[in-house]
């Protein structure tokens, strides 16, 4: 990647796999029907109130409105914003595991909407399919995780595509990219 801004989904793709980013670029004007499963699909439409500005009729309530970072250059569409409780949410159709990725995507988002001039307090993951809500700490508050959303954002400046190789099959027996990469390597350092 170079200094284009980078898209803030991008976070939690790169940390689940940088060859991702290019299979999504690449399949990204095709039917999502043809390369996406069932929970990306479910995800995806769980989202849709949001998207159409349609999940709250609420005055202080922002839903689905881009932001932009000048710090980090990072861009995207935020959920939802409570501009009375000065929260940001970030739903996910279900939430088993807090991953990184998520985490970076609400900082993200956090940042942004602090470029822009707006208050936030308080950062949440919502889990839509069991109805709860997990406080994510401000990157103040979490000096590790904030360094590490740094890192992040730098590694993915710094990616080549050509010098990756996958040496964890795990994320490669769940992506949905994986019939068409050839990144993984096996453990006995040969490509599959």
């Amino acid at each position: 990647m170079d200094d284009d801004a980078i898209l803030i989904t991008q976070l939690n793709d790169f940390i689940f796999c940088p060859a991702s980013i290019y299979f999504h670029q690449l399949y990204g004007g095709m039917d999502n029907m043809l390369f996406q499963d069932k929970s990306q699909i479910d995800g995806k439409n769980a989202h849709k109130a949001v998207e159409n500005g349609v999940y709250s009729s609420r005055k202080n309530i922002l839903q689905g409105i881009s932001v932009y970072s000048e710090k980090y250059n990072l861009m995207g569409k935020i959920d939802l914003y409570d501009g009375d409780k000065a929260e940001l949410i970030e739903r996910k159709k279900k939430i088993k595991t807090i991953y990184d990725g998520y985490v970076f995507q609400i900082y993200a988002q956090f940042f942004a909407l602090i470029d822009m001039g707006y208050k936030v307090d308080k950062l949440f993951l919502y889990s839509m399919d069991d109805n709860k809500k997990y406080e994510i700490p401000l990157p103040c508050d979490n000096l590790p995780m904030f360094h590490k959303f740094e890192q992040t954002i730098m590694d993915m400046r710094n990616f080549k595509l050509d010098n990756f190789v996958q040496t964890n099959i795990q994320k490669c027996e769940h992506c949905i990219y994986a019939p068409a990469c050839d990144r993984v390597q096996n453990d006995i350092g040969q490509r599959y």
